[in-house]
């Protein structure tokens, strides 16, 4: 392996994430040491097109229906690794290929999430990332660290959330009071910094999944672009009260979901608006619940993901957080890259046998190291 990455110092490292949302390649770099942030990079999005939108989906869709029993969909997933690895690839190229560029000596790939067993008493979880690691690294060019949840579900933690790590850098960088940081992404997850530094983080519930779904279900694109459905909408407060009674509400963190644990099938029999409007409200209430299991209360929440943009989704949140909420791009990040960064400091933490999570963010008995690095 270069010696670069692997001795103490900050090296550019290079991200990328695909989400459950199947919207786009999200890559960036930075300069890290994989404990601090000390220089961003250039980012880069490439978007899937309906086509290669189309094979992931299908990859997630027989991933469900095998759920780990019987042979795997191993046509769906060759099928996705290709379309992972191309875009991937163009997306490195979009990144690299900027003027003035920094080159990275180290890329960290989530790989596409297609399945996800969250841990329970007595029923170790389980998780899937599609990734063909050899035609990847091949693609890149330079060592690649991927897998980054395995070690942690086999030690019986969720293997989820891991952004913690990266949302503990920059809430050091922004310094000050206890902070708690957002993704919205198909699920919302939270990574709370208490006042003595601690970080305690989870899935706090659906995001924009079950909205996405519903959106897409009618025919009408592949998100509430702007809010507008859930603004046009009537929230149906009865089945809010009811969909806030689920169990998963009292369970204590730390805790994972799948993408479709929560699905939009919650709204079936409302229009088109007030179901758009339900499950909104619904995804920021469950962010509320989320605040009840924390020891302190956060002085400011900082949104981040593609769940930022809705302006429906914000206001809800707004109403209902009991603390300030500001957007990424309002603490001065890269909203649309945070995850993408994340996984940049994740492979240079990988290579230095850092840990990638704690039993504070995913239950983990101790602090667990992580990924694997082909050289």
């Amino acid at each position: 392996m270069n010696r670069a990455i692997v001795e103490s110092g900050p090296v550019w490292a290079a991200g990328f994430m695909s989400g459950t949302s199947l919207d786009a390649v999200d890559a960036a770099m930075i300069l890290t040491d994989g404990e601090a942030v000390l220089e961003f990079g250039p980012v880069a999005e490439r978007k899937y097109t309906p086509g290669e939108r189309a094979v992931l989906q299908a990859a997630t869709d027989a991933a469900r229906a095998w759920n780990w029993t019987g042979p795997r969909p191993e046509a769906a997933f060759a099928a996705a690794c290709e379309v992972i690895t191309a875009t991937h690839a163009d997306a490195w190229a979009m990144l690299t290929g900027q003027a003035g560029a920094p080159v990275p000596v180290i890329a960290g790939v989530h790989g596409q999430t297609v399945l996800h067993r969250r841990a329970r008493p007595g029923a170790p979880g389980a998780t899937l990332q599609l990734i063909e690691a050899g035609a990847m690294r091949a693609a890149l060019g330079v060592p690649l660290a991927y897998d980054f949840r395995s070690a942690d579900v086999a030690a019986g933690g969720q293997g989820a959330p891991l952004a913690p790590a990266y949302h503990g850098a920059l809430m050091t960088r922004l310094g000050g009071e206890a902070a708690a940081v957002l993704n919205l992404g198909g699920v919302a997850n939270i990574t709370a910094r208490m006042g003595d530094g601690t970080l305690i983080a989870f899935d706090t519930g659906p995001a924009n999944g079950p909205i996405d779904e519903w959106v897409e279900g009618h025919g009408k694109g592949t998100q509430d672009t702007g809010g507008r459905l859930a603004s046009a909408g009537r929230v149906h407060e009865g089945l809010l009260a009811q969909l806030l009674d689920h169990g998963w509400f009292e369970e204590t963190p730390p805790k994972s979901l799948d993408r479709y644990d929560f699905s939009a099938s919650m709204a079936r029999g409302l229009s088109l608006e007030d179901g758009a409007a339900t499950l909104t409200e619904f995804s920021a209430a469950a962010v509320a619940r989320g605040f009840e299991h924390l020891p302190e209360r956060p002085a400011r929440l900082i949104a981040c993901g593609g769940g930022r943009h809705n302006p429906a989704f914000m206001a809800a949140l707004k109403r209902r957080v009991p603390c300030a909420v500001l957007s990424a791009e309002q603490a001065g990040w890269r909203g649309d890259s945070i995850e993408a960064e994340a996984f940049a400091l994740l492979a240079v933490r990988a290579a230095r046998g850092l840990p990638l999570s704690w039993p504070g963010t995913t239950g983990v008995a101790e602090a667990m190291t992580g990924g694997v690095v082909a050289a």
